[in-house]
């Protein structure tokens, strides 16, 4: 390692209706399913892991304390935003349950905020660890791990997917820079274990839900499998990323219609405008969840960057393959929530809500690492500036990837 059912039919007839029926429906959409190509067959994993190395870097971490420690903005305000709120708390006592059951809008919510923000807790315990180098945040981020590893085996009801998509994207972000910065975690084995087997076989394999669901599931999937140094489930996790990004974001190269996922079941343009929350008028950067809620599409768009960014630090940057349809959509979401009027081709000239939080992993990779001009995503992102965390599975990012060139 590095550190650092086609049904049976009966008789001739009725088999011929049936693929007359099939042919008229079907073609136009099935064509344009994202499945993944010979690109996408090809072993993803790296031959070395690099540790640590979800979301976060060593090198992007230790620029980050350089930052802070020479007052600079806007990390110095970041931080301190970081370290005044409650997950960087010394007395936090974590909440663990041996069953989280998470049902749809939270009701019930039996551990699900517990779980989501004491791993955001761990995470930032971690990450005040290595800019101060105070042993205690890395020994309250153990104790939280430790505390949730030692309890829980099953996430159920109908939000259990993505709760575990959720928590699952964050663990693995703390547990990386413990294991891999910090001098003793004896737990990290169970935690691993954890990992393994209770999170993973709920992510793995996806979800034809809304698109943020799948892609937050890939991006628990992708962490899990890097601090576990699955390359099988690290390969599994980026074939899912490349079949649902083209079927989560619009670009007019398309054509009339967006591509669908492997196996979503969207076989007529009906179907797919369905699903598309009704929205027939497609534009670049377009999201299946836009005319939805913003702060959904957001979770999408962040799920996205995530994942990108644990590519790029593992040696397969998946950037340039969805730069174009990410640029896009930051900047489409981007402009309407600085004012710019929505058009009546546009969820009926009307959109709800905000983005979130979520545009400093995606903007500093696309603008300053691969030259995009991207004007109103950059004007939202320093509007939004510090960013913290919204209270599911992002945190932090202004520290983090704010300008940041590793």
């Amino acid at each position: 390692m590095r550190t650092g059912t086609i049904p049976r039919v009966l008789g001739t007839a009725a088999a011929l209706a049936a693929l007359l029926t099939t042919a008229l429906a079907a073609p136009a959409v099935a064509e344009r399913s994202t499945t993944p190509g010979r690109a996408s067959a090809e072993a993803a994993a790296p031959a070395d892991f690099t540790h640590p190395g979800v979301l976060v870097s060593r090198p992007q971490l230790d620029f980050v304390r350089g930052r802070v420690q020479a007052g600079a903005q806007p990390w110095k305000s970041a931080y301190d935003q970081m370290m005044g709120s409650k997950y960087a708390s010394l007395t936090r006592t974590a909440k663990p349950r041996a069953v989280v059951e998470c049902g749809s809008y939270s009701n019930p919510n039996n551990g699900c905020t517990d779980e989501r923000e004491d791993a955001i807790a761990a995470y930032t315990l971690s990450l005040a660890w290595y800019i101060t180098q105070d042993s205690r945040y890395a020994q309250k981020a153990i104790q939280i791990m430790d505390a949730w590893s030692a309890v829980i085996k099953d996430h159920t009801n109908s939000n259990a997917p993505l709760q575990t998509g959720w928590a699952g994207s964050t663990w693995p972000r703390a547990a990386e820079i413990i294991k891999y910065t910090y001098s003793s975690w004896p737990g990290s084995g169970r935690f691993g274990t954890m990992l393994r087997n209770v999170y993973l076989p709920e992510v793995t394999n996806g979800s034809h839900s809304n698109g943020n669901w799948e892609l937050s599931m890939t991006e628990a999937a992708i962490g899990i499998a890097v601090f576990l140094e699955d390359r099988a489930a690290y390969d599994k996790a980026v074939g899912k990323f490349r079949g649902r990004v083209p079927a989560y974001i619009y670009v007019t190269a398309d054509g009339s219609l967006p591509k669908v996922a492997p196996g979503s079941g969207l076989d007529t343009r009906a179907k797919v405008i369905n699903y598309w929350q009704g929205q027939s008028t497609f534009m670049d950067g377009l999201s299946q969840e836009t005319c939805r809620y913003l702060t959904h599409t957001g979770y999408g768009i962040s799920a996205i960057s995530h994942i990108a960014e644990t590519s790029r630090i593992q040696g397969q940057d998946l950037y340039p393959e969805i730069a174009d349809r990410l640029r896009h959509a930051m900047g489409l979401h981007a402009k309407h929530q600085l004012g710019t009027p929505v058009p009546s081709s546009l969820c009926g000239g009307s959109l709800k809500d905000h983005l979130g939080p979520v545009t400093e992993v995606g903007f500093n990779a696309l603008a300053n690492r691969l030259g995009h001009a991207m004007t109103n995503t950059q004007t939202l992102t320093e509007r939004q500036r510090p960013a913290g965390s919204n209270n599911l599975f992002v945190a932090w990012e202004t520290l983090t990837h704010a300008n940041n060139p590793a």
